[in-house]
């Protein structure tokens, strides 16, 4: 059985890509400057004897061909960017980088996507079709990475007619995966908004434009501008993270910078917000006597998991890992440009378990112990193998 054959083959390898997340891990690189690990990537696929090229600069992207290699193209994605975050964990693997680590578990998607790729290679035989291998710089920063590949025609010859990928999981047990369909991550855009007036002495405010009390206003006003506008049926979040103003106790300064994120679960509302926000910014700083620049960066869309390829993938791993051993993936507000996919072609976009309660498995990802129970490796290398040999989108 093919099952049975991807299983051993997995366990076969585990062990060599445990080797490779480590290096990895060890040798961290920001977004878009992922030239060492694209090269480390370029030449393990070639190693494996699968034809591969470069796109958006540090992006690879392999061919896997079947036997009938035109029935089907299905994409199997991996992200390889690391994030400014210093390490705290205390392992042989540790990063070598001061201030860099692979904080969100990327380095684990590189290394399974190569087990994966391996596997695939070696059992090209046994499936039909063609399978499309991304290895995508840039997750974790705007414009993202999937956009710029987008653009350079990584959904064209051969085009896909869907795109899969995991995601580490540190709520999830390891050894469990986790699927949803429909809306599965929120959309993310950035929001930047400077407030201006001459400035002037605190003991005469009517001389000038309180920017700071202008800005607390905005900071208050805006949040009433999206719930009392939004469906209370559809999430959205605005938070501004950033207050920036002032350097002593008898100014008013003449500039306060504001800076925060915006998410909804819509992409009607979502840009209709956007107006929401300008409109009510505006208005305020103009009727205080204040100047404002405001600034949207758009950045990911929201991750759709398409129905039919979402309940198909479910039904695979179920018959791979066993039914028991799959849970229903949350909505979160978090946002993943594997959005960008989605909104080109059906995609699935699934959750891998790495939490061990037991070893002390269990920090979140974007913090500095973050870290993973690595048998998850071996049950993701077997679970994409097996996706990518069997799905039919």
């Amino acid at each position: 059985m093919l099952a049975e054959k991807i299983k051993a083959l997995s366990k076969k390898y585990a062990g060599e890509f445990i080797e490779t997340r480590h290096h990895l891990h060890q040798n961290p690189e920001l977004s878009y400057q992922e030239f060492e690990t694209a090269r480390f990537v370029k030449e393990k696929l070639e190693s494996f004897g699968i034809q591969c090229s470069n796109m958006a600069n540090t992006g690879v992207i392999g061919i896997i061909e079947g036997r009938n290699p035109s029935k089907r193209v299905l994409a199997l994605r991996a992200d390889m960017d690391a994030l400014p975050i210093p390490e705290a964990n205390e392992v042989p693997y540790k990063s070598k980088k001061p201030g860099i680590m692979h904080a969100c578990g990327h380095d684990v998607h590189t290394s399974i996507l190569l087990g994966a790729s391996r596997i695939l290679n070696e059992i090209r035989e046994d499936f039909e079709g063609t399978l499309k291998l991304i290895f995508q710089p840039g997750e974790e920063r705007n414009p993202g990475g999937a956009s710029l590949l987008i653009k350079e025609g990584v959904l064209e010859n051969p085009r896909p007619q869907g795109i899969l990928a995991l995601h580490v999981h540190p709520g999830l047990e390891a050894g469990r995966l986790s699927f949803r369909s429909g809306v599965v991550m929120a959309s993310a855009d950035e929001i930047y908004i400077t407030v201006r007036s001459k400035g002037g002495h605190a003991a005469a405010p009517h001389l000038t434009a309180d920017t700071i009390l202008i800005a607390s206003y905005l900071v208050v006003a805006l949040q009433q501008v999206i719930s009392r506008n939004r469906n209370p049926f559809s999430p959205s979040v605005l938070t501004i993270s950033s207050f920036q103003g002032g350097h002593t106790t008898n100014v008013i300064p003449s500039e306060v910078k504001l800076m925060g994120t915006f998410r909804a679960m819509d992409e009607q509302w979502r840009f209709h917000a956007h107006e929401l926000i300008r409109k009510e910014a505006v208005g305020i700083v103009e009727s205080m006597g204040a100047e404002i620049d405001l600034h949207i960066d758009v950045g990911y869309p929201v991750v759709i998991n398409n129905e039919a390829l979402n309940g198909q993938a479910l039904e695979r791993a179920g018959e791979f890992v066993g039914r028991e051993k799959i849970e229903e993936t949350e909505m979160r507000m978090g946002a993943e440009d594997f959005g960008y996919y989605t909104q080109k072609i059906p995609g699935c976009f699934f959750r891998l378990g790495v939490m061990n309660e037991k070893i002390g498995i269990v920090s979140g990802v974007h913090t500095p112990t973050f870290d993973i129970d690595e048998s998850a490796i071996e049950t993701g290398i077997g679970v994409i193998s097996w996706l990518g040999a069997t799905l039919e989108p």
